[in-house]
């Protein structure tokens, strides 16, 4: 296939894609009143240690609850909504490419044991599991990390260089985990797409397998083939389970790390101690996005390679 051909097929997804345009920048909107919701919770502990508990007043502290419910209540409303909203991005890419892919699936289908007409329609799932899941939603919240890393270093420069070198960790476990992933995932993916193609074909042929007596020897065939896709599995579910829990104990680590750095600065008198605490959940929220992509990746690759293929089918 050349070039130019699977720039075609490629062209089309995205125009499929581009038809959702406004609802993606609304998702974007949704998701700047989120992240600056998500600074409530600094900005409450802020205020009781640092103000509350030293003029003891009963009522501050009620305002500030009441305010700090309303807050949360309407940033759990906006993240509900927008992740309807991209649920309905995703099934709406489905369904302008539903009719397109499948006629295309049917006439590859006339060049015998064709991959792509194969996994056509399930490449086409794939992308769109991609477009409603949380992980997508992450790469909006991005964006957002450098702001809580600046309020980090407004607080103390001591605490931002300590989240600046956790967060380039775990940026590099994460471009280790692409890495070291995505061949074992590929494999996977085509072990499972072969164990359930040999399935289809004893489905098809279960007259004559039976009439010759091959049952047995058809079974065999399938069992070997599902063994091979469950090996797949779990190898990447392995490498992936690793990178996982690396970075939710490194996670965890370093949040106890900026507690301790924090109380140490309080110590010193640098710091007041509402701001430690916030510090604290600062780091969370930047560090938040980052984790939960480790833990989709999978997805993402899965997506990725479907992608490419819609691309090839279509074109």
């Amino acid at each position: 296939m050349s070039k130019q051909e699977f720039e075609k097929g490629r062209d089309e997804l995205r125009a499929a894609r581009r038809q959702s345009r406004p609802y993606y920048w609304f998702v974007a909107i949704f998701s700047f009143l989120v992240n600056m919701l998500m600074l409530t919770g600094p900005l409450y502990m802020l205020q009781v240690y640092d103000r509350v508990l030293g003029s003891r007043s009963e009522a501050t502290l009620v305002a500030l609850t009441v305010l700090v419910v309303f807050l949360y209540g309407m940033m759990g409303i906006l993240d509900y909504v927008r992740g309807r909203v991209m649920g309905r991005v995703a099934a709406r890419f489905q369904a302008a490419l539903d009719l397109r892919v499948f006629d295309a699936v049917l006439r590859r289908s006339t060049v015998k044991n064709d991959e792509l007409a194969q996994t056509g329609l399930r490449d086409l799932e794939s992308v769109q599991r991609l477009m409603s899941s949380p992980v997508l939603l992450a790469a909006f919240d991005i964006p957002w990390s450098p702001i809580f890393l600046l309020g980090l270093f407004i607080f103390h420069p001591w605490m931002g260089y300590l989240a600046l070198v956790g967060g380039g960790f775990l940026i590099v476990v994460t471009l280790a985990n692409q890495v070291i992933s995505r061949n074992p995932t590929l494999k996977s993916n085509v072990a499972v797409m072969q164990a359930e193609r040999t399935s289809d074909q004893i489905r098809q042929e279960a007259e004559m397998v039976q009439a010759l007596g091959m049952r047995r020897d058809a079974f065999v065939r399938w069992i070997g083939a599902r063994g091979q896709a469950l090996s797949g599995q779990i190898a990447t579910a392995d490498i992936t389970g690793t990178f996982t829990t690396m970075t939710k104990t490194f996670r965890m680590l370093l949040q106890s790390g900026m507690l301790g750095l924090g109380a140490y600065l309080v110590l010193q008198g640098d710091l007041s101690p509402g701001a430690m605490i916030a510090g604290s959940i600062l780091m969370g929220r930047m560090l938040a996005p980052i984790e939960l992509a480790i833990g989709q990746w999978p997805l993402v690759t899965r997506a990725r390679k479907g992608w490419t293929n819609l691309a090839q089918l279509l074109s």
